[in-house]
């Protein structure tokens, strides 16, 4: 996994007025736990955002305080309207000790129910897993080569060296499907072939009604 550098400042005060005033300020309150300190601080917004809406996952070198930590990112907290950046949580990566993240999914391939008129439907964007820092990828590639139109690929079909997938195994990543929402089923003999009945006659001007 690429290694990208962040820096940061720490927080002097740690609270929702401090974090609304640096947000004024274009800076994201962050907080990095996992390892033997807590380190509250804050970070360039443009550079976050920048970094984090790219389609592979990183592990950030942080500089805080004249230290430096590697860390991943654990959750990000947007702002429902505004979509702006609210808060980061990272962890610090231990050697010897696994770490839990989500990577981006890549697909890869071409799959013959496509060609014959099929959808492809992704159902996940991400799959978490369980490794050692040294052994996480950038990205994982889903291949859907062969898959007809009803087919998909499960997390149960992956396999990852030196890492453990930690979605459930019947949960489908990408399938393909029938363009149509509905197909209608013709069934032989079923079409009636009686003549449509007559209208009534019309009653006699004049006529009572009974």
């Amino acid at each position: 996994m690429k290694t990208v550098s962040l820096s940061g400042s720490l927080r002097e005060n740690v609270g929702k007025k401090d974090a609304k005033m640096h947000r004024k300020e274009f800076k994201v309150p962050c907080v990095m736990y996992g390892g033997k300190e807590q380190v509250h601080f804050v970070a360039e917004e443009k550079v976050l955002m920048k970094i984090m809406h790219t389609p592979v996952a990183h592990i950030f070198e942080l500089s805080v305080g004249g230290k430096k930590y590697n860390t991943i990112v654990q959750d990000v907290q947007y702002h429902p309207v505004t979509d702006r950046m609210l808060h980061v949580d990272f962890m610090e990566i231990i050697p010897e000790k696994p770490v839990i993240i989500g990577v981006p999914i890549k697909v890869s391939g071409t799959a013959p129910g496509v060609l014959r008129g099929g959808k492809l439907i992704k159902k996940m964007r991400k799959l978490v897993i369980k490794a050692l820092a040294q052994h996480l990828p950038d990205e994982i590639a889903v291949s859907i080569d062969g898959l007809e139109i009803g087919d998909s690929v499960k997390v149960s079909d992956m396999v990852l060296e030196n890492a453990t997938f930690l979605d459930p195994a019947s949960s489908v990543i990408v399938g393909v499907r029938t363009a149509r929402a509905v197909v209608e089923e013709v069934v032989p003999g079923a079409e009636s072939t009686a003549a449509p009945a007559a209208a009534p006659a019309a009653a006699p001007a004049g006529a009572k009604k009974a």
